[in-house]
């Protein structure tokens, strides 16, 4: 069976020994690189699955290295995560912005962390449209049914918020600002308002926990485990 490929790029050489060495323990095979520019060198020779990428580096960081990265077409198919302790929601959504498919935070258990890498490699093999989608944190989708699974119990949701839990569901620890979530689960020409979306906000609260959608002030909302 073919393994998956993973490039990890960090300029801290225990961080990189560590993730290697517990990587390579799940089954991955996996490469190196210190810095932004042998991180672009060895993308392009080995063409990762998934590159896992540091924002602070010197010469150049993790956001510009993703911008070159997302420049190669050999490079189309490969997710890349930024694994980082910059947790401001700036610096998320500006890891977006540059072409990254996920955001995760440093510290990061290693079981939570494999687990984020499968999810970003099924969603990558599946084209983001697969029916039935273990996600994190025990929460699951299944589009067909219009139904979520949490930790195995199967829940019917209402169309709006089941259209709103799958819109955040489809890119965790990414920030949906209101234009978007407005205009992907109402559609451009229906009038509702902010009230609206923070109602089917508290619902889907109710029904799966409060600590699975994360408030970000003055931004809009983002699906966190």
């Amino acid at each position: 069976m073919k393994r998956n490929k993973i490039l990890l790029v960090d300029d801290e050489p225990d961080i990189l020994e560590f993730l290697e060495y517990n990587l390579k323990k799940e089954g991955f095979e996996v490469s190196t690189a210190s810095n932004g520019n042998e991180a672009i060198k060895l993308a392009k020779k080995v063409i990762p699955d998934l590159i896992l990428l540091d924002v602070m580096m010197p010469e150049m960081d993790g956001m510009e290295t993703c911008v070159e990265l997302r420049a190669f077409p050999e490079l189309n198919d490969t997710q890349i995560a930024f694994l980082t302790a910059r947790g401001e929601d700036y610096s998320q959504i500006a890891g977006f912005e540059a072409g990254a498919d996920d955001y995760i935070l440093k510290p990061v258990k290693p079981r939570v962390l494999f687990s984020r890498i499968r999810a970003i490699l099924r969603r990558a093999k599946s084209g983001g449209t697969e029916d039935h989608t273990e996600v994190l944190g025990g929460i699951g989708i299944d589009r067909e049914r219009y139904e979520i699974i949490k930790d195995g119990e199967r829940m019917t949701l209402p169309r709006k918020e089941f259209e709103l839990i799958s819109l955040l569901l489809s890119r965790p620890g990414k920030v949906f600002n209101r234009e978007v979530i407005l205009t992907s689960v109402w559609g451009e020409d229906v009038v509702v308002g902010d009230r609206t979306i923070d109602v089917h906000i508290r619902k889907l609260r109710e029904k799966l926990g409060s600590k699975y959608i994360k408030t970000i002030k003055g931004v809009g909302y983002k699906f966190e485990a």
